[in-house]
């Protein structure tokens, strides 16, 4: 992941980097993920792989539409499809959902210390 070298200033930058790209990568999956049609989508395929036409079917929209849904989808990383014939298939991508619990997972950590914290000062204080 990150390449050493002799040059500590070098060696923060690429740290930089990758943060930044792990941000960027987030920042996407969130962005997918806060259009409801969208999350309908990803609800049904957590179910299992689905043609595009399935995945329109409960939607009010055009199958256009629902392709460009599915292509931000893809390209978040959420989702991964396959064209077979006519048919493309969609089905969930687990790993692009590891990492955004683990990045939720690490903000819950801080906010629990914190909120242990505060408990222990409250509850040492004298009324």
């Amino acid at each position: 992941m990150f390449q050493l070298n002799c040059s500590g200033q070098s060696y923060a930058r690429d740290i930089l980097k990758s943060v930044l790209n792990q941000e960027a990568s987030l920042d996407l999956l969130f962005q997918a993920l806060a259009v409801p049609a969208r999350r309908v989508m990803v609800e049904r395929l957590s179910l299992g792989p689905a043609s595009v036409t399935q995945l329109a079917k409960p939607l009010a929209m055009s199958l256009p539409a629902v392709v460009q849904h599915l292509q931000i989808l893809e390209a978040s990383g959420l989702v991964r499809s396959k064209k077979a014939g006519r048919v493309r298939t969609c089905r969930i991508n687990s790993a692009a959902f590891k990492t955004a619990e683990n990045w939720i997972a690490r903000r819950r950590a801080g906010w629990e210390r914190r909120l242990d914290l505060l408990a222990k000062h409250l509850g040492d204080t004298d009324d």
